[in-house]
């Protein structure tokens, strides 16, 4: 995929998040039975899935960030994924009022980037997607949510093989993608215009993302992807890891049943330890070992990428 073709794709999803083609850095946004709750920035990092927290934790340990000293205090509630933080307006002027730093514009970059871009085009590789449009297709899952459900569900096989027609498998995922979310609860069927759009890229046979392209109204070319437009934010996609803690060494030590999914995770792929639910040094310290194995930050920090990467061998694999 080219440079322009990867601006294209970002593009394609940042009109899908907050309808602008460059991103809404400072975008605040809830949906009533959204459960992704409180969503935040350029391509809406959310507190329900612990993505928020690991974005505005990021923000605060870089060098020159003017509102850490507002924010640090409030770390902890995002972590644990306080949902009165929904409707706390004072919460939400500052992540507003944050989103005008240009070291929280940078931050969101990288972390995108990061935690979302890369992880999405090294699937794509791994299921032998070449043309840029599917690459497009498997990042907006990475952003919306459930890559791995869907993929299981392409009856052409979980990825394309000698003698299948990618774009027959990217229309399937794309078909069955568009089913899912419209048998689930509100507001994810209205989110189906994603899919939509993607269908008429088809139809147009843009499957090298040629500009100029038309998506939800919003005319992309070379020029416009510097401009902006009107706001337009969607609903999370359940993953299964969004209702997870966020987990990290702490004082006193996490406990409970999600410290023993994790570390049953951990077994599972690989990294021996014990299974007693108490989050402790040596958990943080496979945590990291795992975290490297998997190119993500070693912070020992288990967020929502790190629990996707432990349940992705699972989700592969897993029946429709």
């Amino acid at each position: 995929m080219t440079e322009l073709q990867k601006l294209t794709s970002e593009a394609i999803v940042n009109v899908f998040e907050t309808g602008r083609v460059r991103g809404r850095y400072d975008a605040v946004t809830i949906i009533k039975g959204d459960t992704g709750h409180l969503s935040y920035g350029r391509s809406q990092a959310s507190l329900g899935s612990g993505s928020l927290y690991t974005l505005l934790k990021a923000y605060c340990e870089t060098q020159g960030s003017r509102f850490s000293a507002d924010l640090v205090p409030l770390l902890s509630r995002f972590r644990d994924k306080d949902f009165t933080l929904d409707h706390d307006a004072a919460v939400r002027t500052l992540l507003q009022t944050a989103g005008d730093d240009p070291v929280m514009q940078a931050t969101q970059d990288a972390f995108f980037e990061k935690s979302y871009w890369l992880p999405a085009q090294r699937s794509a590789n791994a299921c032998n997607l070449t043309l840029p449009l599917s690459g497009a297709v498997v990042y907006d899952s990475y952003i919306h949510g459930g890559f791995d459900r869907i993929r299981s569900r392409v009856k052409i096989g979980l990825s394309v093989f000698a003698g299948t027609d990618e774009r027959a498998w990217a229309t399937q995922y794309i078909n069955e993608r568009k089913a899912w979310l419209l048998s689930c609860d509100d507001p994810l069927p209205k989110t189906v215009y994603r899919m939509e759009a993607f269908l008429q890229l088809i139809d147009e046979n843009k499957w090298n993302l040629e500009l100029p392209i038309l998506v939800r109204g919003v005319h992309i070319d070379e020029n416009v992807l510097r401009t902006t437009d009107d706001s337009i934010v969607p609903a999370r996609a359940p993953d299964a890891a969004s209702s997870a803690r966020v987990l990290q060494l702490s004082r006193p030590y996490m406990r409970g049943v999600e410290v023993k999914s994790l570390q049953a995770a951990l077994k599972n792929n690989g990294f021996s330890g014990d299974v007693d639910g108490v989050f402790g040094p040596f958990t943080e310290v496979l945590v990291k070992q795992f975290q490297r194995k998997r190119n993500l930050d070693a912070d020992g920090v288990v967020g929502p990428m790190t629990w996707t990467e432990l349940q992705r061998d699972i989700a592969a694999t897993a029946h429709p």
